[in-house]
């Protein structure tokens, strides 16, 4: 999803928290304020059906759960990855043991969809930001060329196509997705 509207105004995170939710949501990075643009069809597509294939094989074992445009407050910023995947034991959960309403960590892996008109670069500095506080994996996702950029800690990014094997989070040993099966789901 596109990060469109900069504010010039700096203001604090905490000011920022307070404020109302928007559709589309708001990220605070760097003490700006950037909105996100509305998802088109193939970004919508890949991200319910990603999401959706990620917690059925994850979610009855209890390995991982995704969910999408969910904020996530941590190290100074509030960013709304595509799609937050995190381990289970590491959901953060409210004292009666429901998953909890504010997420104040890193997702264990961070999905972003790049949008047609969206700068990659900005894109990228997220997911990196995310990995340099934890995150063990990063993809991003490009519908144009249909390539899908990995990104893990302490390692160059790997550009994956057409029958690669996507890499998961470790605890997803079953699971493998090929580029083209995640691209596949376009064509409806």
């Amino acid at each position: 999803m596109i990060l469109s509207t900069k504010s010039t105004q700096k203001i604090s995170l905490e000011e920022f928290l307070q404020q109302a939710e928007t559709k589309p949501a708001r990220e605070y990075i760097d003490g700006k304020i950037y909105q996100k643009t509305m998802p088109q069809g193939q970004h919508s597509t890949i991200q319910i059906e990603l999401a959706s294939a990620i917690n059925q094989q994850g979610k009855p074992k209890k390995l991982v759960y995704a969910l999408p445009e969910l904020r996530c407050t941590f190290g100074g910023r509030s960013i709304v990855p595509d799609i937050a995947v995190f381990e289970w034991q590491n959901i953060p959960r409210d004292a009666s043991g429901k998953i909890a309403n504010k997420f104040e960590s890193h997702p264990d892996w961070i999905i972003e969809i790049l949008s047609p008109e969206q700068s990659a670069n900005r894109v990228i500095r997220k997911i990196t930001f995310c990995l340099d506080r934890g995150t063990k994996l990063g993809w991003l996702i490009d519908c144009e060329d249909e390539s899908v950029s990995i990104f893990k800690p302490d390692r160059a990014p790997e550009v994956k196509d057409n029958e690669d094997i996507l890499p998961a989070l470790s605890v997803l040993e079953d699971w493998q997705l090929k580029t083209a099966d995640l691209f596949a789901w376009l064509t409806i």
